[in-house]
């Protein structure tokens, strides 16, 4: 008898395999997500400023507590899956993150602008990274890695079409008609394709893959034994702090650029870099198995720094755009390239264990970004010393990644 795991990889092949619908939903949910959840951050902080005259601490801060709530529930994500099932919990984190935008539109009060951050830090675990890759990884084997960089590529093209579509309706009817309708186009477009699409394959389909790995031993996953190799602190320490800067930077973009080249070319900057970073993700996976992974990381990072420092002396439209298009062509990199130096520098039965981890320390770090830059540009009075500030945090994360380790123990390293 022919097993489901066996006839799978031909099934998808086919563009007419289920799993590929899976992903689609997949791509929608990145989509919405990141389009509300992080690029739209920039927007929230520009017209609660102007609004209610909210410092821009004030505003970062609350967004810094959604992405560090994130962080946090998100070690309980598996237990969540196993509870509620992947549709009921994509539906539950979709209603959270609803209900944050609601909210956001309607505050008149910090402590309502608070409450709608942490909402929305729900959206991300129902609908978050990790929920996805599980939920591809179950109709996938032989063609998992390019399932589940298509579905993340929804977060890319967020910033592509979410974001300006916020700006101009913000322009053309103000922000709470704009932060509605974007809710409603949401509801509207996830809940059927969630209804039909999200859930685990049939009988019919292939196996779960999760389940026909063999466990790790203990020994390969011991998180004493990971905190003391330097292989693991030279990826979650200097992805940590380029996180810092990268997020904060995305948080901060448009009240950052806003005075210097106007509003409209603010949002046409956003969308630049996010086309970019696009790019720079299907540009990496091409190229990326031929090179040292740490030097495309501290390349990266430097090339973010560059373009930080570009956009600080300079004010020249196209290249504060050409600015832009450099910092965005590493966005999605810094998120591609920890599990590639991860999977060359430790056993197989330990990945999962060091991308835990490594992802809950760089995650909580660099959502201090978006905090981190608004008290700075509210002690300093401008963008210049948070930005050099954050170049600075580049630096010394490009220098930390070509430090390099092989996962052995510290006391291993001479």
């Amino acid at each position: 008898m022919t097993s489901a795991q066996e006839t799978s990889p031909s099934d998808e092949t086919s563009l007419r395999y289920a799993g590929w619908r899976v992903v689609l939903a997949c791509f929608l949910m990145a989509l919405f997500l990141f389009g509300f959840g992080l690029y739209g951050h920039g927007v929230y902080l520009a017209e609660l400023q102007r609004l209610n005259g909210w410092p821009a601490a004030l505003i970062s801060g609350a967004s810094t507590l959604s992405l560090l709530l994130a962080n946090i529930f998100a070690a309980f994500t598996n237990e969540l899956v196993a509870r509620l099932g992947p549709k009921r919990l994509v539906l539950s984190g979709m209603a959270a993150l609803a209900a944050s935008m609601v909210l956001l539109a309607l505050s008149v009060a910090p402590w309502q602008l608070y409450i709608a951050f942490a909402l929305m830090s729900l959206g991300w675990i129902g609908m978050g990274t990790i929920v996805s890759a599980t939920i591809v990884s179950l109709w996938f084997i032989r063609r998992r890695g390019l399932a589940i960089s298509l579905a993340f590529t929804g977060a890319s093209f967020s910033g592509v079409i979410v974001t300006p579509a916020l700006v101009y309706l913000v322009e053309r009817f103000g922000f709470t008609a704009a932060m509605l309708t974007g809710t409603a186009v949401m509801v509207a477009v996830l809940v059927p394709v969630t209804m039909a699409w999200i859930g685990p394959p049939s009988a019919a389909g292939p196996a779960d893959p999760l389940r026909a790995e063999a466990p790790a031993a203990p020994g390969d996953v011991s998180r004493a034994n990971l905190i003391r190799r330097v292989a693991f602190w030279t990826i979650s320490i200097p992805f940590a702090l380029a996180l810092v800067a990268q997020i904060g930077f995305i948080v901060h973009q448009i009240a950052m650029l806003e005075p210097t080249i106007g509003r409209a070319n603010a949002g046409f900057a956003v969308s630049v870099m996010t086309f970019m970073a696009i790019a720079g993700r299907f540009g990496l996976g091409m190229v990326v198995d031929r090179f040292d992974p740490r030097r495309v990381a501290a390349l990266s990072i430097l090339s973010q720094a560059a373009a930080l420092l570009t956009m600080l002396h300079f004010d020249a439209v196209p290249v504060v755009l050409a600015a832009c298009a450099v910092f965005g062509f590493s966005v999605g990199n810094l998120i591609t390239l920890p599990p590639l130096i991860m999977h060359r520098e430790f056993s197989a039965a330990s990945f999962v264990v060091v991308m835990g981890l490594s992802n809950a320390i760089s995650g909580t770090i660099g959502s201090l970004g978006p905090a981190f830059l608004g008290v700075v540009q509210s002690w300093s009075g401008g963008y210049g010393t948070p930005i050099a500030f954050c170049v600075a945090l580049q630096l010394i994360a490009a220098v930390i990644v070509l430090r390099g380790g092989s996962g052995e123990p510290l006391e291993g390293r001479g």
